[in-house]
């Protein structure tokens, strides 16, 4: 958190010099205005000289005015660093839940991100701004004061000061206080927060199972302890009031209680106004605003920071990626499940799959084919038994080894060609590889996981593609030259889609595309990739028959392994092989023989009804 804060402070150098000059010029009236005050009452208005009090005042006026325009480019200055700071946090919240969602592939979402993102986040940016702000306001206000009373009366500073810098440190006694009680509201909110938005979403459900009242006490609880928690907040808010009671009035009664003395030292009238007008506008409100501004808003920034970077967990040790030597899968004895409780979506599956063979997956919904679909991306690591591609664990596979293309493919802003050539472009130089696929490994690794279709890969081979005008020379250059992408078009049917966006430079909206055509830009992705090994999990479901017999049969003679979680039977009549899961139940075997062995699959081809081509 304080990293945080000090790096958004020293971003900005030249903003700082900035606030600092401005908040001198800002301060100008807390000096002047007691002193201006008491010459003007003595030297001026009560000697009869009306020219010397109204020119006191003059210059009084005068700086406020140079103050207002001060305090505008004070909150300019202010912005063009908070806003960099509001960048900063949610960029911590974003990788917070990232790292999360890849850590616990499958896992339930974070919804409370969505909370920080829009609550806490845009809360810390204001506290932050107010907090810079209130606490540089207070320290020139204060600075100007104490000049000010030395220059007016050193006997009103001592009846004023004292009793001021008691206020103040019990108000700072009290923030460790104010900071634990705002936690645990913020906290209790975000409980109460999840809760309603759970208990909203299964209104039907709870409804069905007769569980109104055992919600209702649920929720009874969380709005309890929420009102439990603001009351504990508001009892501690209370050490403010006499804070500022102690620290602002308190220097009021003693220098009125302390006139006489001030007077038979030689002190006039108007100095004991004077000193009234610093601790009446300048000192009190300067200290009101630091109770109100640290007391409120710094509190709220400690508290909203606390639960940012809390749920930011650090970047984790970056995992030794291992080139597999070849696109062959090997699953042996593999059992997973989504939950200690639950049973096995995969149980004890063993399978080969060589390199260059076209595998499709097929059974019922729910039968596990996405499941080891991501098992064998390495997005899912297995309970029990390993999951290899080309002899290395399929987590600890180098992303540029395979790519995985899902039901609902993602394209982002950007070009069509950016989008095309995403996964054909360098990787970081810096990223950890070992290029020995015997290295000594564990088939289940704590190692973080890449999400998506997959990750930029390392390199380039020509083989694994076609449309080879690239030479040696180019490979690992900065994307597929026009001649690439042309060729990879023709092969999938999508030259429709690169003429109806306005070709490869145009910028994609992904909202404004169908379905059918997001799909065709991640395999024409996928495609381009120099991954070896293809796993298409229903990639091809908003595309006709037609467009999906032209886009396996063009994955299928690009060379490597094709895998196929099959949305149409037709697709598994175009595989070499076909494997059938059923459950914890799996059969192996071509078309033509599972139906012949297998009532399931026979079942399913019978029921299978062509759709007529668009």
């Amino acid at each position: 958190m304080r990293a945080l804060l000090w790096r958004a402070l020293r971003r900005e150098p030249g903003q700082l010099v900035r606030i600092c000059l401005w908040s001198l010029v800002e301060a100008a009236p807390a000096f002047l205005i007691g002193l201006a005050v008491a010459r003007a009452i003595e030297d001026g208005f009560a000697a009869a000289r009306l020219d010397v009090g109204l020119a006191w005042l003059a210059a009084l006026g005068l700086a406020w005015v140079l103050a207002a325009v001060a305090a505008r480019q004070i909150v300019l200055a202010v912005a063009a660093i908070a806003e960099p700071f509001r960048d900063d946090l949610l960029t911590h919240v974003v990788s917070g839940a990232l790292r999360r969602a890849a850590a616990t592939p499958g896992a339930a979402q974070d919804s409370a991100a969505v909370t920080r993102a829009g609550l806490q986040v845009e809360l810390a940016r204001d506290a932050f701004a107010a907090v810079v702000t209130t606490v540089r306001g207070f320290a020139f206000t204060v600075v100007s004061v104490v000049l000010g009373l030395l220059t007016l009366a050193p006997g009103a500073a001592l009846l004023v000061l004292p009793p001021f810098a008691a206020g103040l440190v019990l108000f700072l006694a009290s923030l460790p206080l104010l900071t634990r009680r705002q936690r645990e509201f913020l906290l209790a909110d975000e409980r109460l927060a999840e809760e309603m938005t759970a208990m909203a979403g299964g209104l039907r459900d709870i409804v069905a199972c007769g569980a109104e009242e055992r919600q209702g006490a649920r929720m009874a609880a969380h709005v309890e302890a929420q009102a439990s928690a603001a009351h504990a907040l508001a009892r501690a808010t209370a050490v403010r009031t006499a804070a500022l009671g102690v620290g602002g009035w308190l220097p009021v009664v003693l220098v009125l209680a302390g006139t006489p003395w001030l007077l038979s030292g030689g002190a006039g009238a108007g100095v004991v106004v004077g000193a009234l007008a610093y601790v009446t506008q300048s000192l009190a409100p300067a200290l009101g605003g630091l109770v109100q501004g640290l007391g409120v808003s710094g509190i709220q920034l400690a508290a909203s920071l606390d639960r940012i970077t809390a749920a930011a967990q650090p970047p984790p040790p970056r995992p030794t990626r291992l080139r597999p030597a070849s696109a062959e899968v090997r699953l042996r004895e593999v059992t997973f499940a989504y939950g200690p409780h639950s049973a096995p979506v995969v149980d004890g599956l063993s399978l080969h799959v060589p390199e260059g063979e076209h595998l499709a997956v097929v059974g019922p919904s729910g039968a596990g084919k996405s499941t080891l679909a991501s098992l064998i991306s390495g997005l899912l690591r297995p309970d029990a038994g390993e999951v290899l591609v080309g002899g290395v664990p399929a987590a600890r596979a180098e992303p540029a080894a395979r790519v995985l293309i899902p039901q609902e493919a993602y394209v982002f802003r950007g070009t069509l060609r950016e989008n095309l050539a995403y996964l054909s472009t360098p990787p970081d130089p810096d990223a950890n590889h070992d290029a020995n696929p015997d290295a000594n490994h564990d088939a289940n690794p704590d190692a973080n996981h890449d999400a998506g279709d997959a990750a930029r890969p390392e390199g380039r081979e020509e083989d694994a593609r076609p449309g080879g005008d690239v030479d040696d020379g180019e490979a690992g250059g900065a994307g597929p030259g026009a001649a690439e992408l042309d060729a990879a078009v023709r092969a999938l049917g999508a030259a429709d889609l690169v003429a109806a966006v306005g070709g490869y430079d145009a910028r994609l909206d992904p909202g404004a595309l169908s379905a059918g055509q997001r799909q065709l830009v991640a395999l024409v992705r996928a495609y381009l990739s120099p991954a070896r090994l293809i796993i298409l999990d229903e990639a091809t479901c908003h595309l006709d028959p037609a467009a999906e017999a032209r886009v396996e049969h063009a994955f299928a003679a690009r060379g490597g392994t094709l895998v196929v979680v099959a949305h149409r039977i037709t697709s598994a009549r175009r595989a070499g092989r076909v494997l059938l899961m059923d459950g914890g139940r799996v059969q192996a075997g071509t078309h033509d023989e599972l139906v012949h062995t297998s009532s399931l699959y026979a079942d399913l081809v019978g029921h299978w009804q062509p759709e007529p081509v668009s």
